[in-house]
């Protein structure tokens, strides 16, 4: 038997299990359910590992332009020196700032350069709030991004660190205001992420496709009848939850807590949600605003296991801007942040040291339009 290709793994991921109990094969799906229930329990009965403790953070919102409301979380450095960088964390589609668990803690205590870290949901996703499918789009999301920096780190340089759509959310950042790049912007992480034909590999185009059928199906049932979506899916969750293993990792052995965090992120978002998205994720080129990173010291990382947005999207971004830093991350998944995190964070620390300001420097503030 083939194997699933990605698109409809991610399908699955966002509510397709609803054509799997509604084609008949209830007796196949359930036998690996509870194959992978037993799995999940007794793998989660053997982990010590956890979230651990977290640097407090102070929950705000952000009202974007069209008047959602984007939860929002601000970190200040310890002590009473005033800080040197910002770092804005923008996670990927089906997340939430949750992704982000072991950047906030080891880049908040960085004791050089001191660094505030903000993160924040993007709309329909996490405790930000609903938003019209109209609006969600990665131009809605660019602009997005720009309310968040305006309101939160106005101040001093800055470091845009993007996964998967989030990395792509900068990029429709610098290609609404490239004049950001440089100054203030002086920053610019994008990890696991592609400028343009997502589908073209990793993931086929079936999912992203106007005409693919399922898609559809799942997103207009989501939206008639979003209870039963929701029941269905939870009664796959434990299947939902080794998909999420196999396309998150590129490590089979990563501890359960970390794919209970990725399944939880991606649980708690409504399908009907997720699916507003899909659209503008299948139509997504931006290589052409690209350039206006050339003006910021940029990193590319992703890992070469990524079997959701591969590593030659990477490559793609690199060839745009060979001044840029290109990380291969071997073995590692598209979840990189959660897989590696030693690794990651240690770079985004060295970019973050390239772009702090000298002691005592001039401090520059983000222009502010009426």
């Amino acid at each position: 038997m083939s194997r699933p290709n990605g698109w409809r793994v991610a399908g699955w991921l966002t509510g397709g299990v609803v054509g799997a109990a509604a084609t008949g094969t209830a007796v196949g799906v359930a036998y690996r359910r509870n194959r992978l229930s037993a799995q999940r329990r007794r793998l989660n009965a053997t982990t010590t590992a956890g979230l651990g403790l977290l640097p407090p953070g102070q929950g705000c919102s952000v009202t974007a332009d069209d008047g959602v409301r984007l939860s929002c979380e601000v970190i200040e450095p310890p002590g009473p020196e005033p800080c040197e960088v910002t770092v804005v964390l923008v996670h990927g589609f089906a997340l939430d700032r949750r992704c982000w668990h072991f950047q906030r803690r080891g880049l908040a205590q960085l004791p050089a350069p001191r660094t505030r870290v903000v993160l924040y949901d993007h709309r329909s996703h996490g405790r930000s709030e609903r938003a019209e499918r109209s609006s969600c789009t990665l131009a809605q999301l660019g602009l997005d991004l720009y309310a968040v920096l305006r309101a939160l780190a106005s101040e001093g340089p800055v470091v845009l660190v993007g996964h998967s759509m989030g990395g792509m959310t900068i990029m429709a950042l610098a290609e609404a205001h490239p004049e950001l790049f440089g100054d203030p912007v002086a920053g610019a992480v994008l990890l696991s992420t592609s400028a343009g034909e997502v589908a073209s590999s990793g993931l086929p185009g079936t999912f992203l496709s106007r005409l693919n059928p399922l898609t559809r199906a799942v997103g207009a049932l989501a939206g008639w009848r979003p209870g039963l979506v929701e029941r269905v899916r939870a009664l796959g969750s434990d299947l939902i939850w080794g998909i999420t293993r196999a396309f998150s990792y590129g490590d089979r052995t990563v501890e359960p807590w970390l794919v209970d965090l990725v399944h939880t992120m991606i649980s708690a978002n409504g399908v009907d949600a997720l699916v507003d998205f899909v659209d503008t994720l299948g139509s997504h080129d931006r290589l052409a605003a690209l350039p206006a990173l050339a003006h910021c010291e940029t990193l590319i990382a992703s890992g070469d296991a990524d079997r959701m947005i591969g590593f030659a999207h990477s490559e793609r971004i690199a060839a745009e801007l060979p001044d840029a830093a290109l990380m291969r991350m071997p073995g590692v998944g598209h979840m990189a942040m959660l897989e590696q995190p030693d690794i990651l964070d240690a770079e985004i620390a060295e970019l973050l040291a390239r772009v702090a300001p000298p002691r005592g420097g001039v401090v520059r503030r983000l222009r502010r339009r009426a």
